[in-house]
């Protein structure tokens, strides 16, 4: 395992390089990754976030497709259809782009609810309901969306219920100028990314991911995971808290920062340092709050400097 570890450490430095000056969004996509959970990329328009997919998915030696969310894409389109077949006189079924390793769903939220919808049991129960039929879909799986959270013409905003399916909303942001400095360097003689070649193998990921199931968390800090989760449920200025899925996923993704750190056990730290990427896109805020330029995000904070770290 200390090797499937080490080679893992191998990809994030190519991501690193890749994409400069972004390590802590990095680790925590590679995180999400062997948690077997799905990214939301929050952000404005050419900061990587696709280079960022397709870096990792060619790293990882994973079956890589991107789908552009258009309002006219239709579920089909994603999750595949029956096709008639002269041949065999009967209706055959095709396949959509949902059957990959890593799916890249480009400007997600361009698309309809009902297209949105598509995904949702993708999503969670990794495996695509047509006809009468259920089809699984092939481990690992991944989706890795974007959206541009600056333009909301012809959008449809992403519903709390899909929301709630993403394990973590990370946000790349612009480069630093000395890390942008050398993104420009790096490309003077072409694409990075293009002379990247796998390091580890989907196999691979996924003992990496049962791997991570074994990892211990502490009574102590297992009852701090939950007492952040059920304050956010009790402050006043939330109207939706963390969902239980919330509070297993932060537990998941705890386990493989762990895993990812050469340990066999949880570290408080890792759970408060995960909540801000796992919980703040799952919670509602009260109408005061959201006149007064206060964000979920903000309150999540607040509400993880009161509770108490065990020791």
């Amino acid at each position: 395992m200390s090797d499937t570890i080490e080679k893992l450490n191998r990809v994030e430095n190519e991501l690193n390089r890749i994409i400069r000056g972004k390590p802590e969004v990095i680790r925590h996509l590679l995180t999400a990754f062997v948690a077997g959970g799905n990214v939301l990329l929050d952000d404005v328009p050419g900061v990587g976030k696709t280079t960022l997919a397709k870096a990792l998915a060619r790293l990882v030696d994973a079956d890589f497709r991107r789908v552009q969310f258009t309002p006219d894409l239709l579920p089909a389109d994603i999750i595949g259809t029956n096709i008639y077949s002269p041949k065999e006189g009967s209706f055959q079924f095709r396949p959509g782009p949902v059957f990959t390793n890593i799916l890249l769903a480009d400007e997600i939220n361009r698309a309809s609810p009902r297209t949105q919808s598509a995904l949702l049991e993708c999503m969670c129960e990794h495996q695509v309901s047509s006809d009468g039929k259920s089809r699984p879909l092939e481990a690992p799986f991944m989706v890795i969306a974007t959206q541009n959270p600056i333009e909301f013409q012809g959008t449809y905003p992403l519903p709390e219920a899909q929301l709630d399916r993403f394990a973590m909303r990370l946000s790349l942001g612009y480069p630093e100028p000395e890390a942008e400095a050398e993104m420009l360097a790096d490309r003077r003689s072409g694409d990075p990314a293009a002379t990247l070649t796998p390091i580890l193998n989907c196999s691979e990921i996924l003992e990496l991911n049962r791997q991570m199931t074994r990892i211990g968390i502490e009574e102590s800090v297992s009852a701090y995971l939950l007492e952040i989760i059920h304050a956010t449920r009790r402050d006043p200025r939330l109207t939706l808290g963390a969902s239980p899925r919330a509070a297993l996923l932060l537990a998941d993704a705890a386990r493989a920062a762990a895993l990812l750190a050469g340990r066999d056990y949880v570290l408080p730290d890792e759970v408060r340092s995960l909540a801000m990427v796992v919980l703040p896109h799952r919670l509602v805020t009260d109408a005061k709050s959201r006149y007064s330029g206060v964000t979920s995000a903000q309150i999540l904070q607040e509400i993880i400097q009161t509770v108490k770290i065990p020791r």
